[in-house]
């Protein structure tokens, strides 16, 4: 997952504290009054209507602050239609920026004015570190009575413990982007093999400029790297052997994937010291056209087509593996989750069943070029070609007749993601090998699982 400054409010997070004290889930029926499974308007018939009090009051939606404050306007603009559709709730919009967000949402979901709608990731680091703290209201029955199409996978990563605790972001490939225009004027084809992309990234270099725009002062970045690199070696089924604990995460596959970034970076395929460039900083490269490539996420398409300096063409890949063309890599992004400390929840249950409506993902989709982790009807919305091609990506994956990969901090524990943004970091400034930081990260998954 990746925080960016797009224009959007399921954004993405970083890492959250681990949370102490787990007193479970609280679980609550969904209030009969609520709307109807998915559609996004009033309850379902004039006679629920008559019998069951309908949502109101006013219930606060917590999300991270975008670095413009304007990027907000959109999203206030479209929750009025939900207050049209609701003219009994008022939505109270509160934004914080992401690093105050980071330190003080667990103290706000224990106070008494917790937020009742908030957004943040899918995954055991995220979603899960709160369900396990007790802080997250059980939409288990929600799932049930509204019938909300989210694709089973992207469901698994917001259920712990047999409880589905919140809705899933935004689904998220992980790939490589690449400038048609620098590839055609080199000569280069689209790689189709880990060969072809080294010998693309040599003769990048060779012309005089930066093969990969590849940034990792966060640290969280060198985790996608990963991602994409180990996936198209092992396959669907080898992430999830390692992910699952059935293969440990020293092997030489692991060792394989990480020295492939060691190797590129001793090459010069990435910029100077690139665990002192930042994640934007990176991105501005390949805007630039200073960098032909950067591993980074579909989440960068809103900012690629936002970008003025953006001249060219631009293509996206997945990494390519060794006899051929890999596999996608695939996250999730932030989703909503309501407060175990709502005190509205036939409101708050409204809102998130309006988020999940037909109406809503289609205009995330057209507005914030974001996808959400269920079937969108798209027909008739303007999207770019670039986007088309990410829709279509997620398109296939989502079928279940491709193979596809992990982006592996969604799906890790706090104590394995520290493990592996500290390894990359550490193998990109040359103070510890590949081997070592595969030893750190089968650490840190036993104790993440302990």
């Amino acid at each position: 997952m990746r925080v960016g400054n797009r224009p959007k409010f399921f954004l993405a997070a970083i890492a959250i504290t681990a949370l102490a004290g787990c007193t479970g889930v609280k679980t609550s029926s969904a209030p009969t009054a609520a709307p109807a499974a998915g559609s996004g308007g009033a309850p379902a018939s004039a006679s629920a209507a008559a019998s069951e009090a309908p949502p109101s009051g006013q219930i606060r939606y917590l999300v991270e602050a975008p670095e413009n404050a304007e990027d907000l306007n959109p999203l206030k603009e479209h929750l009025k239609d939900f207050e049209k559709a609701y003219p009994g709730v008022t939505v109270k919009l509160e934004a914080i920026p992401l690093e105050s967000l980071r330190t003080s949402l667990q103290t706000q979901l224990r106070g008494p004015n917790s937020p009742d709608v908030f957004a943040w990731g899918s995954g055991p680091a995220y979603a899960g570190a709160l369900a396990k703290a007790g802080l997250l209201y059980d939409l288990t029955d929600a799932y049930a009575k509204y019938k909300w199409p989210i694709y089973e996978g992207a469901k698994k990563q917001v259920t712990f413990d047999g409880k589905i605790v919140g809705v899933p972001g935004e689904m998220e490939t992980v790939g490589i982007y690449y400038n048609k225009k620098i590839f055609s004027d080199l000569g280069i084809s689209e790689p189709k093999s880990l060969a072809d992309l080294e010998a693309a990234a040599q003769k990048i270099k060779d012309s005089g400029k930066i093969p990969f725009a590849a940034a990792d002062k966060e640290g969280w970045e060198g985790g996608h790297w990963l991602s994409m690199s180990l996936s198209s070696r092992v396959g669907g089924q080898g992430i999830l052997d390692l992910l699952e604990g059935r293969t440990s995460w020293n092997s030489p596959d692991v060792i394989a994937a990480l020295s492939v970034w060691q190797k590129w970076n001793k090459a010069g395929f990435l910029p100077p010291t690139p665990t002192g460039v930042t994640y934007d900083n990176g991105n501005a490269l390949f805007y630039s056209g200073k960098a032909a490539m950067a591993p980074t996420g579909s989440w960068l398409v809103n900012d690629i087509e936002d970008a003025p300096e953006v001249k060219f063409d631009v293509g996206y890949i997945p990494f390519p593996s060794e006899s051929g063309g890999g596999i996608w890599s695939v996250g999730l992004g932030s989703g909503p989750y309501i407060s175990a400390k709502t005190k509205n929840p036939t409101a708050a249950l409204a809102f998130v069943n309006w988020l999940v409506s037909p109406e809503h993902s289609r205009w995330v989709v057209e507005n914030l070029k974001t996808i959400p982790p269920y079937p969108v009807d798209t027909s008739g919305l303007k999207v770019s070609p670039l986007f088309a091609q990410v829709l279509k990506n997620i398109a296939d994956v989502s079928g279940g007749s491709s193979d596809l990969g992990a982006n592996i901090d969604v799906q890790s524990t706090d104590a394995f993601n520290d493990a592996m943004t500290n390894g990359v970091q550490a193998l990109l400034t040359g103070k510890k090998t590949p081997e070592q930081v595969a030893a750190d990260l089968d650490a840190g998954y036993k104790k993440g699982k302990s």
